[in-house]
C-alpha cells in the first residue's frame, strides 16, 4: 500500500466522506487514493492485477512528486501542476529505462486518478489532459498455425514428469485454444464447471460475463485428465490443481509453453495467449464474422476484435505471394 509519507495528508480522525460536492482541496490525498483503489475494484470492476499495477504506478507518481517538490504533495499541489511538472516526471521513468508500453500504462493510471480526483474532491489539473503519451509500435496478434496449434496440444503430454500432469497440461491448452479463454479464465474454473454443457459460463475482465461453446474435445481433455488426477476434487475445488493440490499457477502454464517451443522450435511469442490468438485467427480464417468472434472472445470493443483482421490479410498475402505464377516471376 501506499505510504503515507508521500502525502501531506489534511485528514486525522474519522473517515471523510467523499463527494462531488465536497470543496476543492477540503480532503486529504490519501483518503483520495484509498477511495480511488476502491472505486477501480469495486465501481469500474478493475481486474485484481489491474488494480494493483495502477496502485504501483500511481505510488511512485507521488513518490516522485515528493522529491520533485521538495515535500510530500497535497491537493493544492496537485492542482497546481504544471504540464513541465509530468513531462519531467515521464523524463524520470524513461531514464530508468522504462519501456514505452509500461510508460504509457503509468500515464493512463495516472489519468484515472486525477479524474477521481476531479470528481471526488474538486481537484482539476488542466495539464493532464494535454500530456502525450509515447508513441506505441503498432501491434498485432501472433498466432501459431493451425499444425503449430494442434501439435502444441497434442505434444503437451509427453513433456511432464507425470502422466496426470501432463493429462492436466493437455486438458488446460486444449479448453484456451477450443473455447479461446484467457489463462486466467481457464485457471479460474472449479470442479463443479465440469461437466460441460454445451457452452461454458466465463467470468472474463471486469467481471464480463459471456458464454463460450465446448467441442467435444474438449470435454474429453478434461475428463481424462479428472480421471488421472491424484485429487478427489469436488465442488468449490479448484477444477486445475498443481502437484501439491492446490490451484494451477499460471506460471506453471508458462513453462509448459516454454518447454513446447524448445521442442517443436516455435517463435518465442508462441505464449498460452497465443492459443488465444489462435482461436480468433482460425475461426476469422474459416469464415467466422467479426461480431461472433468479439462475444466469443469477451472484447469489450469490436476494434480490439479488429486486430485480427490484419493477422489474416498478411497471411492470404503470403499465400498469394507463394501460390500465385506471376507473384513468383523475377523482375
Amino acid at each position: 500500500m501506499v505510504k503515507r509519507a508521500d502525502f501531506c495528508d489534511q485528514e486525522d480522525g474519522q473517515p471523510v466522506l467523499l463527494t462531488s460536492a465536497s470543496p476543492p482541496c477540503a480532503i486529504g490525498p490519501a483518503r483520495c487514493y484509498t477511495e480511488w483503489l476502491r472505486d477501480l475494484t469495486h465501481g469500474r470492476r478493475f481486474s485484481v492485477h489491474s488494480t494493483q499495477a495502477y496502485e504501483r504506478d500511481v505510488r511512485v507518481f507521488l513518490a516522485f512528486l515528493r522529491e520533485h517538490l521538495g515535500a510530500p504533495a497535497d491537493l493544492n499541489d496537485l492542482q497546481e501542476l504544471r504540464l513541465a511538472d509530468f513531462r519531467s516526471y515521464l523524463a524520470h521513468r524513461r531514464s530508468e529505462g522504462l519501456a514505452s508500453t509500461s510508460l504509457a500504462r503509468e500515464i493512463a493510471a495516472i489519468r484515472s486518478f486525477f479524474r477521481y480526483l476531479d470528481k471526488a474532491a474538486g481537484v482539476k489539473n488542466a495539464a493532464i489532459a494535454q500530456l502525450r503519451g509515447p508513441r506505441l509500435p503498432h501491434a498485432t496478434p501472433k498466432p501459431l498455425s493451425v499444425p503449430q496449434a494442434l501439435e502444441t496440444v497434442q505434444e503437451a503430454g509427453g513433456i511432464a514428469a507425470k502422466p496426470w500432469i501432463g493429462a492436466r497440461d493437455v486438458a488446460v491448452l486444449t479448453l484456451i485454444y477450443g473455447c479461446g479463454l484467457r489463462v486466467s479464465e481457464a485457471l479460474g474454473l472449479n470442479r463443479s464447471a465440469f461437466p460441460f454443457g454445451d457452452a461454458l459460463q466465463i467470468k472474463g475482465k471486469g467481471g464480463k460475463e459471456r458464454r463460450a461453446p465446448v467441442l467435444p474435445i474438449v470435454k474429453e481433455a478434461v475428463q481424462e485428465y479428472l480421471a488421472q488426477c491424484p485429487y478427489k476434487l469436488t465442488g468449490g475445488d479448484p477444477l486445475f490443481v498443481g502437484a501439491q493440490g492446490k490451484r494451477l499457477n499460471a506460471r506453471l502454464v508458462q513453462l509448459c509453453m516454454e518447454r513446447l517451443r524448445g521442442a517443436l522450435n516455435l517463435a518465442g511469442s508462441a505464449t498460452p495467449h497465443a492459443l488465444r490468438h489462435s482461436f480468433a485467427t482460425h475461426l476469422l480464417s474459416a469464415g467466422g464474422d467479426l461480431r461472433t468472434i468479439q462475444e466469443l472472445l469477451g472484447h469489450a470493443s469490436l476494434s480490439t476484435t479488429q486486430r485480427y483482421t490484419e493477422v489474416d490479410a498478411a497471411r492470404m498475402l503470403d499465400v498469394y505471394r507463394g501460390a500465385h505464377p506471376r507473384a513468383r516471376v523475377q523482375k
